[in-house]
């Protein structure tokens, strides 16, 4: 039996957001006043489309928005990690799960010359227009109470893991590696034997801490706090041997 990864991007694959690093690509590399007071809490991918909608209007080509984004940093550790991960794919299997979009993640992955180790990408779907404009549409709709409206990843693991059972995949770990709020909802998810991966001193690992003292809820997988993707590297290696 396999090895699920399933990786967040944003702080996690690459050491930034790509939706606020495209930012760089406008004349002025910020965005204006009214444009920022716009966002409304939970709803950051409307706010996306209209971060999009203003960098098409200021001439912006497609072609500089990629080699922009093409400039964000990877995590340390992170290309070795995606690079061993190609090499071992009868062992491991790869998802992207994030509150990116398909566009950004692309072009970010064909740059790292890593994107064969990634089997499968579930994000906010982009697209580009006539024009040259960009938009985004939120991932799907779903009914938990404690995920952004565009995406819950434990809904999207779910759905993942039962598609791949109805295909006669089924996996002996997962190993979730991510940073944010919006990872917690999967990691309450996963079972004994399965390892949560939270990036040391980001939110995941704080809401991780706070429900493990609280024991307001149980977790079951094991958690292993990373800086680098190094330290992930090591725990694969010695899973997959």
């Amino acid at each position: 039996m396999k090895s699920l990864v399933v990786f967040d991007f944003d702080h996690t694959i690459v050491d930034d957001n790509s939706d606020t690093w495209v930012i760089r690509s406008t004349p002025e590399q910020t965005l204006p006043d009214w444009l920022k007071k716009s966002y409304q809490k939970g709803l950051w991918t409307e706010y996306m489309g209209r971060v999009l909608t203003y960098i098409g209007e200021q001439s912006v080509q497609p072609e500089h928005m990629r080699a922009v984004m093409e400039s964000i940093p990877f995590t340390d550790g992170m290309i070795e990690l995606l690079a061993f991960i190609s090499e071992n794919k009868k062992d491991v299997d790869c998802i992207i799960i994030s509150d990116s979009n398909s566009i950004f993640i692309d072009w970010v992955l064909h740059a790292s010359g890593v994107k064969s180790a990634v089997d499968d990408v579930f994000t906010n779907p982009a697209s580009i227009d006539a024009r040259g404009y960009m938009s985004v549409r939120c991932f799907h709709a779903h009914d938990c109470q404690q995920c952004p409206v565009n995406m819950c990843k434990r809904r999207v693991l779910q759905d993942f893991r039962e598609k791949q059972a109805k295909a006669d995949v089924h996996y002996e770990r997962i190993c979730y590696i991510g940073d944010g709020g919006n990872d917690f909802c999967p990691v309450r998810e996963l079972k004994e034997g399965d390892i949560a991966m939270p990036r040391k001193g980001f939110t995941l690992e704080k809401l991780l801490c706070k429900a493990i003292s609280g024991d307001s809820e149980a977790l079951h997988a094991k958690i292993m706090p990373w800086t680098s993707g190094n330290e992930i590297l090591r725990e694969l290696t010695a899973l997959i041997e």
